[in-house]
């Protein structure tokens, strides 16, 4: 279950799959300069808007892995251009941390802190949460204004374990306005998908997703139309697979698994 031809593109997921933390995984950067070495475009999407894609790009290069920022799709991104193609003048009441709004406010929406004055709530991943935040969400909603998120991930890996993450804020708001969230724009939504594709301007079907999660890398890759490696080295375990409805294309123990052998 491993490739055994190579693909024109590899889109990575970060956390997980090509770092944990400040630490790139085993392999991962050794694979990734090998690929490109060959003439492969890789690219890094990341459901986590508690970084710029700025961000990204210096980390990027302090684990020895430059990359443009034209190569970097995050969950900020993806939810900058919904919004400004459903909502382009909307004032913003948003639940999440300073790179999500810097980017918001940098594509030129309106960042509100009165629920009177909001025509979406933004639901994202956020350490900052706080009761006020959810009154301010709960009288938005109340008063007529939509609901949309940048993410449904479950929680974060980071060494040690994970850090409670988007959906229990979307699980919150729904909770108390009883009103489901509109749109979740990160991975696995078309969203993300057509994000990627704009990008990479190939057919699905020659490039490939690679990820640690099965509900949101192997599915969004699956329902590309791209083929889908899972990598064991972050959040799914083989019990966890084994009992998923969700097939990868293929199941790899590491980074350098995608290379067939005559690559190496």
């Amino acid at each position: 279950m491993t490739p055994s031809r190579l693909y024109d593109a590899y889109v990575f997921d970060l956390d997980g799959t090509v770092y944990l933390g400040d630490a790139l995984l085993p392999t991962a950067g050794e694979t990734i300069r090998r690929l490109r070495a060959l003439g492969k475009r890789t690219l890094f999407l990341s459901n986590n808007p508690t970084k710029t894609r700025a961000t990204y790009v210096e980390k990027m290069a302090k684990l020895g892995l430059p990359t443009p920022e034209d190569d970097i799709v995050n969950s900020s991104m993806v939810m900058v251009s919904f919004l400004k193609a459903t909502l382009p003048k909307a004032r913003l009441f948003v639940v999440g941390e300073a790179a999500l709004m810097q980017d918001l406010r940098d594509a030129g929406f309106t960042l509100v802190d009165q629920a009177k004055d909001t025509d979406a709530v933004i639901a994202s991943f956020d350490r900052t949460f706080e009761y006020r935040k959810l009154q301010v969400s709960f009288d938005a909603i109340r008063a007529g204004a939509r609901f949309f998120a940048t993410n449904g991930d479950r929680y974060c890996p980071v060494p040690g374990g994970g850090e409670p993450d988007c959906a229990a804020i979307i699980a919150a708001i729904e909770a108390c306005t009883d009103t489901k969230c509109e749109a979740i724009v990160g991975k696995p939504s078309r969203h993300t998908i057509d994000a990627i594709l704009g990008l990479v301007k190939l057919p699905a079907g020659d490039c490939i997703m690679i990820g640690d999660r099965l509900e949101t890398d192997v599915k969004m890759g699956n329902d590309a139309g791209m083929a889908s490696a899972l990598t064991m080295t972050g959040a799914t375990t083989r019990e966890m697979l084994a009992r998923s409805p969700i097939t990868p294309s293929y199941v790899i123990d590491g980074l350098v698994d995608l290379l067939p052998a005559a690559h190496r």
